[in-house]
């Protein structure tokens, strides 16, 4: 479903600055899929869902989504296969919009858009149903400016928004780290329901240990750029922090990867 085969990306070539942040990045991944991708600082966790996303090009490499190689598309044609959801929770909504008017854009991504549409009645109850399924009543402030709304909350909506023409691809960028424990807890089950319910396909990177383990039917460990555990199935279920921490010899990266 997705490939990444011989990825490479360096910052800053030629200059003292020079960091090699993905080395011969190879990670395959099937329909359905949740994967949780861990790994200290540097390890290239981000640069990899930037690279699928057309944030940055790779220096070499291939990436392929459902057999179409994405490789050299631009950042805002991917756009239609691709569902992201950000650490900052304001950056996955425009704060002067309102809610129906933010969900509007989303829904009509991919979409040939003009002045002359507004949002129909009949998307109005789409979205009225689809926010009454975030269990937040914001299905009852529709019109409110998205920017009165609380951290949690925006990302919730933001996780609606990336997933509501359920994308080939959701990409999660550690999108709870932001939020308090309670908050965060809140909408990694909202995340989990998503995922099951529309069976999309997921990578969402993360610090916290016991979430990559709680999350998902795979979990995946990055170190200098590229894969060095892959762990799926009954193993993975039966997976602690501990064994991880020592199976893996990562006890220095503790306070990195957060029990």
């Amino acid at each position: 479903m997705l490939e990444l085969k011989g990825l490479y990306k360096t910052f800053n070539p030629g200059t003292v600055n020079e960091k090699r942040a993905i080395d011969g990045l190879d990670l395959t991944l099937d329909n359905g899929d949740f994967v949780t991708i861990i790994g200290g600082n540097g390890a290239g966790k981000s640069t990899t869902l930037n690279l699928i996303a057309g944030v940055y090009p790779p220096d070499a490499g291939l990436i392929r989504l459902n057999g179409f190689n994405l490789t050299n598309l631009p950042e805002h044609k991917r756009a239609r296969f691709l569902g992201r959801v950000f650490q900052d929770p304001m950056m996955g909504t425009a704060a002067t919009m309102g809610i129906e008017e933010n969900l509007a854009l989303a829904y009509r991504r991919g979409k040939r858009r003009g002045l002359g549409h507004g949002i129909t009645n009949e998307e109005r109850k789409l979205y009225r149903e689809k926010l009454a399924t975030l269990g937040l009543g914001l299905e009852d402030r529709m019109t409110s400016k998205v920017g009165l709304l609380s951290g949690g909350q925006r990302q919730a909506l933001t996780l609606l928004m990336a997933t509501l023409q359920k994308p080939d691809l959701l990409l999660l960028d550690e999108h709870t780290a932001a939020l308090d424990p309670k908050t965060a807890d809140k909408v990694l089950q909202l995340t989990e329901e998503i995922v099951a319910r529309d069976n999309l396909t997921t990578l969402m990177v993360t610090h916290n240990m016991k979430n990559a383990i709680q999350y998902g039917n795979r979990l995946i460990m990055m170190d200098a750029g590229r894969v060095v555990v892959d762990i799926r199935g009954e193993e993975k279920k039966n997976l602690t922090v501990r064994d991880l921490l020592e199976k893996f010899n990562i006890e220095n990266d503790r306070m990195l990867l957060s029990e």
